[in-house]
């Protein structure tokens, strides 16, 4: 049929060909195949109950998709971003802009007091050049003094508006009013305009509206009938009060203030779609000749029942139509039948039961934080969101910070949170590996969960990961034995491995568990002859070469059976007793179930068992990197989040790391420090991974070597040099020490030097000590090459 689980028209339709295809990469037995595989498939528990969710009308899936995304840098949170203007890009102190208020309003005052007083003999010469002469022989009439109210309020606008240009008027109302939150903002805009308001109608700064009154009203009225005179002046104030009060009102935003609080809902920022190219619509099928699954669409977005996981899983589905890896019929006849549930996930999951961090899916971002107003942040960014998406994590990310800094909490679970979200969505699969007791999300979050030594586990791990090929289950078990030891070549002990798997696996169609291996590794010549007897003489010729090769390597100096068998001890524990079980006993998940958009959390025994815990953190890395290497698509992102990756970092990891961009791959690697990972690999593991992340509390020796990995930049620098001033006059002489005596300094004069120099980024000092708590450096490459430079990112934003 050419379609994965994932969009099964049998699915949708219930029928058994949907749920063999799901049962398949989850672990459940479907059919007759249940027991064909040599090594047993995944398998898995019921999908637990969901927790109640929230009511649909909290979400506007209408406005969301109608939301602004900028075509942005790598790294900027895209939903509503909007680039800062160049004027506004470096803000002015407050104390500034006060300042200047000040100081404009006094020279305001003077001038008017100037001009109020008739002192410019020519103030009133263009007043009299456009009016007619007679008007101003004797005593002024009527229309000398409107003329000249109108004259002299044209004037004090003109004032006004210059003085407000140089004291920076709006951007210090901009700062003390619309930059508040309420009740502050509603206050401080009644004062702005209660004050407005008093200035034109109780002083005689603006006199033209008594004349534009004059003009309006008749003058019978308001000399008539004292009563009807007040009522009408009043209703005149009233009026341009309350017009003047409007703007103020709007930016002060008292409406919302007086009116009862509604509860809080998803407020997405939104720009009114072209006519015809409405999000809500789903112009792409209508293009295609679709209008009738668009409108059914539509109508599930209308009526709020669609989410922003429906919006992307179904957007994707239409994709893969695009692409020819999905029959339009089927994705028609689904989303006909099902609508905002069509093409689910085999878990028939739409959403996770929490989430922790903000989350776009249609960009397939997850917001991290925000770039902290910071001097070595450029203006363009301070203030915007960060995010992260796969095009970055393609390259894989580095973060390293110890657990005071919050690195579970706030990169970790939000990125396990996103990808899982992306599976959901179709688009992604991910393994999440931590120790017991870290929160990375509750466990329905997950499709399958791995409790490596708990016996209440459902699921077992595979240890060869779904490989057939024992050359190749023998190097994953050679970098996860010896990947941290630097003595012992893991290419020496994969071929020692091989030497026993590879004929084990021809005696018993299967490979050996951990207690077998062990007992392969460590029994000497009688367990070698166990293993020969099983063998065929000539059907299995090259097995007993094999054999034969390995029992002449015992006991001398090359041998590495006792280094071995030590490190599988380490998995043949009474607590991993019912666990990497080969005979078909258990329900083992394997990794080549990264095809398909599985969402898988591995938990570690990393307290009972610490040095277990490690092999086994190095075995997932090995079995990832092979199973996305054995993908024949590549179309979903697969990615592997280690919480405690030191362990997991060896010289073949260090170079596997390099080849997963290729693969539509990538890992996150979150170390405590870097001393945790061998000396010898500093170097080559910042250079493989494309984003870095530090968080406070690492090393002056940590920080150097991200400071030399992020290199240096251009920069201007001003140099300021005082030197005194010696004055030759004896007048100057005495100004100079009455002003020495006055401030009790030298009268000098400073020589300002510009110049370019190249200066770390950031350097070890800053990174060890001037990065506040709850933020991070944090610098991006994406797939294609982009860059972003290390910058300060707020986490808490």
């Amino acid at each position: 049929m050419g379609t994965e689980g994932t969009y099964d028209s049998q699915r949708e339709q219930g029928g058994q060909g949907a749920d063999d295809a799901g049962a398949r990469w989850l672990g459940r037995p479907s059919g007759s195949h249940a027991g064909a595989a040599r090594v047993p498939r995944p398998a898995s528990p019921p999908m637990p109950a969901l927790p109640p969710r929230p009511p649909a009308a909290a979400f506007d899936a209408r406005h969301w998709l109608r939301a602004h995304r900028a075509d942005a840098e790598p790294g900027l949170w895209r939903y509503g971003h909007r680039p800062r203007t160049p004027g506004t890009s470096e803000e002015v102190p407050t104390r500034a802009l006060v300042v200047g208020a000040v100081i404009s309003v006094a020279c305001g005052i003077f001038v008017w007091a100037v001009w109020s007083t008739d002192y410019i003999a020519v103030q009133r010469l263009p007043l009299k050049l456009f009016t007619p002469s007679d008007w101003w022989r004797g005593e002024p009439g009527q229309p000398a003094r409107t003329a000249g109210a109108v004259y002299n309020s044209l004037f004090a606008a003109l004032l006004i508006y210059f003085c407000g240009r140089l004291g920076n008027w709006p951007a210090l109302y901009r700062r003390l009013v619309l930059d508040r939150p309420q009740p502050g903002r509603a206050f401080g805009a009644a004062v702005s305009g209660l004050l407005v308001v008093w200035i034109v109608l109780a002083t005689d700064l603006l006199p033209f509206f008594y004349a534009i009154l004059h003009a309006l009203v008749p003058m019978s009225v308001l000399r008539g009938d004292p009563e009807v005179a007040a009522v009408l002046g009043v209703a005149i104030h009233v009026l341009i009060a309350t017009a003047l009060l409007w703007p103020f009102a709007r930016t002060g935003g008292w409406l919302d203030f007086f009116r009862k609080p509604a509860p809080e809902v998803v407020a997405p920022l939104e720009t009114g779609p072209e006519p015809g190219e409405d999000p809500a619509g789903w112009p792409r099928l209508r293009a295609a000749g679709q209008p009738g699954a668009a409108d059914r669409l539509a109508a599930e977005v209308a009526g709020g029942r669609m989410n922003d996981v429906d919006c992307a899983r179904i957007g994707h589905a239409w994709s893969r139509v695009e692409a020819g890896a999905l029959a339009p019929g089927v994705f028609v006849d689904g989303v006909m039948k099902q609508g905002a549930a069509a093409c689910l996930h085999p878990s028939g999951d739409r959403d996770l039961p929490v989430r922790a961090a903000g989350h776009d899916l249609l960009t397939a971002q997850v917001k991290v934080g925000v770039y902290a107003e910071h001097p070595r942040n450029p203006p363009a960014r301070r203030g915007a969101g960060a995010a992260l998406d796969p095009s970055v994590l393609g390259t894989s990310l580095l973060a390293v910070g110890p657990h005071g800094s919050d690195r579970t909490r706030r990169l970790v679970r939000p990125l396990a949170e996103s990808l899982s979200l992306q599976a959901l969505a179709g688009r992604a699969a991910v393994v999440v590996v931590s120790a017991e007791g870290v929160e990375l999300g509750p466990e329905g979050s997950y499709d399958v969960v791995v409790k490596i030594g708990d016996p209440d586990s459902v699921h077992d791990l595979d240890l060869y990961g779904g490989i057939t090929d024992p050359d190749e289950a023998a190097m994953l078990l050679s970098e996860a034995f010896t990947g941290d030891l630097p003595d012992v070549d893991s290419r020496r002990a994969a071929v020692t491995l091989g030497q026993l798997i590879g004929p084990f696996s021809a005696a018993h169609g299967r490979f050996p568990s951990p207690p077998e291996l062990r007992e392969l590794l460590d029994g000497g010549r009688e367990a070698l002859d166990l293993l020969r007897a099983g063998l065929h003489p000539e059907e299995h010729r090259a097995y007993l070469r094999e054999v034969d090769a390995r029992e002449r390597h015992l006991g001398t100096s090359a041998d590495l059976g006792a280094v071995l068998a030590d490190r599988v001890a380490l998995l043949d524990r009474p607590a991993f007793s019912a666990f990497f079980d080969t005979r078909g006993r258990s329900r083992p998940f394997s990794l080549r179930a990264l095809e398909h958009p599985v969402r898988v959390r591995i938990v570690l025994p990393e307290r009972s068992h610490p040095e277990a815990a490690r092999v086994l953190t190095r075995l997932v890395f090995a079995q990832f990197v092979s199973s996305v290497g054995a993908r024949r698509d590549t179309s979903l992102f697969a990615a592997l989040v280690l919480d405690d990756a030191a362990s997991a970092v060896t010289t073949d990891s260090v170079r596997a790391v390099q080849r997963l961009r290729q693969l539509n791959a990538g890992a996150v690697l979150a170390v405590r420090s870097l001393d945790d990972v061998g000396p010898h690999l500093h170097a080559a593991l910042l250079g493989a991974v494309g984003c870095l992340m530090t968080f406070p509390g690492i090393t002056t020796w940590e920080g150097k070597r991200f400071a030399e990995a992020w290199g240096k930049e251009w920069v201007e620098t001003r140099e300021v040099a005082q030197h005194t001033v010696f004055a030759d006059q004896p007048f100057t002489r005495a100004l100079h020490a009455l002003r020495k005596l006055v401030t009790g300094k030298a009268v000098t004069t400073d020589a300002v030097t510009v110049r370019q120099v190249e200066r770390e980024r950031w350097s070890a000092s800053e990174l060890a000590y001037a990065v506040p708590a709850g933020h991070a450096v944090l610098s991006l490459t994406t797939v294609r090459g982009e860059h972003a430079p290390p910058l300060l990112v707020r986490l808490d934003g």
